[in-house]
């Protein structure tokens, strides 16, 4: 089976030596994407260049990302080519719509905004929204989704899964963080989560999963899916 796994931060610029991005390693996207390679799949992993996991297999082709809209860019290039796509990717929330100084001066156009103008204030605008297009991009493909949360209940993590699930018509999400607490949790629709103890047994449980799932039964129909939007 053809299988893309997204990995590692994203960034969104500030100037042309700042951005903003956030924590992630890429660590579980890369043991992920080995463990599939290993399964005899032909796996692509879709990378974030902040990622500071390196870890290579060499029947995995890495493929770098920056932003959001690159990624986006990157995906659509495989469009109605995979069987499976594993977004795990940590993208970023905001991007930098406008930058003034403490004066209410704009401070667009700098190649690299001087510390000597003090104070700055950023307005932050929402990026683009990658999971939502996935399924009108790949109508066929099993898609797997991610919920990392840090405050709330367990029943708050997995009534965010199902909602995601709904809107982004995908077939499973990935629940961890430490609102969820221990592990990681593994949800379908209308399902109780699958308990998974740590990192290697998600990345086995979800081989096994591929395997299960893929042949979908006669007169399975998927949901009708949303078009693409195109980055703004």
């Amino acid at each position: 089976m053809r299988v893309i796994v997204t990995c590692g931060p994203s960034y969104e610029p500030i100037d042309y030596v700042r951005r903003l991005t956030n924590f992630s390693t890429g660590e579980l996207g890369l043991m992920l994407a080995a463990q599939m390679a290993r399964a005899g799949h032909t796996v692509t992993c879709l990378k974030g260049i902040g990622a500071t996991v390196h870890l290579s297999s060499p029947r995995v082709e890495v493929v770098p990302f920056s932003t959001n809209d690159d990624l986006m860019w990157k995906l659509t290039s495989h469009a109605g080519n995979v069987d499976v796509l594993f977004h795990t990717a940590a993208l970023c929330d905001y991007r930098v719509q406008s930058i003034h100084s403490e004066k209410g001066e704009p401070m667009s156009g700098m190649g690299k905004l001087p510390t000597r103008e003090g104070n700055l204030l950023l307005t932050l605008e929402p990026t683009t929204k990658v999971l939502p297009q996935l399924r009108g991009l790949f109508p066929t493909a099993k898609l797997v989704g991610w919920k990392y949360e840090i405050e709330g209940t367990q029943n708050d993590v997995v009534a965010k899964a199902q909602r995601q699930l709904a809107e982004c018509h995908t077939d499973a999400c990935v629940v961890n963080g430490a609102a969820w607490g221990e592990g990681f949790g593994f949800i379908t629709p209308n399902s109780q989560p699958t308990l998974v103890p740590d990192k290697n047994a998600l990345c086995e449980f979800l081989s096994g999963w591929v395997v299960k799932t893929t042949a979908a039964p006669q007169g399975t129909q998927r949901p009708t899916p949303p078009a693409p939007q195109p980055a703004s």
